[in-house]
C-alpha cells in the first residue's frame, strides 16, 4: 500500500492570512461595502492615521500599489527627466520602474553580498564623483530587501552631504528597524508595498507612502489624484493612484496583527536556523542593530537546483527573488546605467538565492517538516 502524500506547503500562501482573520476582515469589508463610499473616504483615511501612528511618524498617504508610492513620492520631491535616481538591481522591477515612470534615469548600483542590500561604499563613492555621461544624481533609493535593513548611517550622512533625499523602499520590511528605530522613519520620506504576499498585505493591490514632512504630504495627496486641491481643478501635475476603501478596511484588520505576525516570522526563523546547524548551508546574516523581520528566508546555495529539487521531493515550495536582475533583463540589458562595481555582486546572488516558506500562518508541524528537510541538506 502506498504512503499518503503530504500537501504542498507552498513558498508563499496570502489566502492563509485572510483566514487567519475571516471574521474581522469579512465584518471590515461588510462595513465598508455599506458605507456607499468607495474611493478616498474614512477608511482611507482612518487606515493612514493608523499606520502613520504604529510606524511613529506624523502623516502616511495611501495608493494604489507600491510603485506608484515611490513613483509619487519622486515626483512629490521634483524627481523628473535630467536627474538620475541610484538604487539597486537586485530588487524587484518596480523600484527601477518607479525611477523611469517619473522619466528620471536610474543608476543601478551593486550589493553587499551578506545582505544583499545596497553596498554604502559604492553609494558614498558615486555622490563623490558621479559616472560621466549622467544628469546628477538627485535622489537615492535603498531597498530593505527580504525584511532586513540596509546600512544607513552611511549612506544618510553621504546624501545629506550631497543635499539630496533619500527615500526608503520598505516594500518587504514593515516593522523591521534599525538601531531600535522602525524603518521607513529614517529618511525623507518611506514606500511599503501592500501586495498580497507582504508582511502587511492588501487582498489585491495597495500601497502607502509615510513621511514628517507635511507639506509634502499634501502635495503627495494631491497628486495622487489628478493634482486637484480643489475637486475637478488640477493645482498640479498629477496621476490617478488611490486606495480604494475596501483595501483599507482590510488593511485596518491586517494592520492589528502586524507585530504578532512578525514575531511569528522571527520564531520560525530560529527555527530555520537550528536547522541549518551543521548542513554547508549557513543562515542567513542579520545586520547588527537590526531587526530582521523576514519578508522571506533566502538560502543561499552554489548548487541551487538541486537543492530545490530536494524541496520539491519533500512536498515544500520555493521561490528565488530573484532570478535575474534588473539590469539584465531584456527591458534593461544593454541601456541601464551601472555603478563602477559593476553589480558582480548581484550578478553572483542571482544564481544562488533560494527562498523557502515563510509566513506567519504555518503550523509547527509544516515548519517542523521544512526544518527536517533543511537538516538532510
Amino acid at each position: 500500500m502506498n504512503a499518503p502524500t503530504l500537501a504542498m506547503i507552498p513558498q508563499a500562501d496570502p489566502g492563509a492570512g485572510y483566514r487567519a482573520q475571516k471574521a474581522e476582515i469579512d465584518a471590515a469589508v461588510a462595513r465598508a461595502l455599506d458605507s456607499g463610499w468607495y474611493i478616498l473616504g474614512k477608511e482611507g483615511a482612518a487606515f493612514e492615521t493608523e499606520f502613520a501612528a504604529w510606524l511613529g511618524l506624523n502623516r502616511a498617504v495611501g495608493c494604489a500599489n507600491g510603485t506608484d508610492a515611490l513613483a509619487l513620492i519622486l515626483r512629490g520631491l521634483g524627481i523628473g527627466p535630467g536627474m538620475t535616481v541610484a538604487t539597486v538591481s537586485h530588487t524587484a522591477v518596480a523600484t527601477v520602474a518607479a525611477v523611469e515612470m517619473v522619466g528620471a534615469t536610474p543608476l543601478l548600483l551593486d550589493i553587499d553580498p551578506d545582505t544583499y542590500t545596497m553596498d554604502a561604499d559604492e553609494l558614498v563613492s558615486v555622490l563623490d564623483e558621479p559616472p560621466p555621461g549622467l544628469p546628477p544624481i538627485k535622489a537615492v533609493i535603498p531597498v530593505h530587501i527580504y525584511g532586513q535593513a540596509c546600512d544607513l548611517a552611511p549612506m544618510l550622512e553621504a546624501t545629506q552631504e550631497a543635499g539630496i533625499p533619500l527615500i526608503e523602499d520598505c516594500a518587504q520590511a514593515h516593522g523591521a528597524t534599525l538601531d531600535g528605530k522602525r524603518l521607513g522613519t529614517l529618511g525623507t520620506a518611506a514606500a511599503f508595498s501592500l501586495y498580497p504576499t507582504k508582511n502587511l498585505g492588501a487582498l489585491g493591490d495597495g500601497g502607502v507612502m509615510a513621511m514628517n514632512d507635511a507639506e509634502l504630504a499634501d502635495r503627495i495627496g494631491a497628486i495622487r489624484q489628478y493634482g486637484w486641491v480643489d475637486r475637478y481643478i488640477s493645482a498640479m501635475v498629477g496621476v490617478n493612484s488611490r486606495l480604494d476603501e475596501v483595501q483599507a478596511a482590510i488593511l485596518r484588520v491586517k494592520l492589528t496583527a502586524l507585530d504578532a505576525g512578525n514575531a511569528r516570522r522571527q520564531a520560525i526563523a530560529a527555527a530555520y536556523d537550528a536547522a541549518l546547524a551543521g548542513t554547508a548551508i549557513e543562515a542567513p546574516f542579520r545586520r547588527p542593530g537590526a531587526e530582521h523581520v523576514f519578508h522571506q528566508y533566502v538560502l543561499r546555495c552554489a548548487n541551487r537546483a538541486e537543492v530545490q529539487a530536494h524541496f520539491k521531493a519533500q512536498g515544500i515550495g520555493t521561490g528565488i527573488h530573484y532570478p535575474v536582475p534588473v539590469h539584465l533583463q531584456p527591458a534593461y540589458k544593454d541601456r541601464a546605467a551601472l555603478g563602477p562595481a559593476g553589480c558582480t555582486e548581484t550578478a553572483r546572488a542571482a544564481e544562488e538565492v533560494l527562498s523557502i516558506p515563510m509566513y506567519p500562518e504555518l503550523s509547527d508541524a509544516q515548519v517542523e517538516r521544512i526544518c527536517a528537510a533543511l537538516r538532510a541538506l
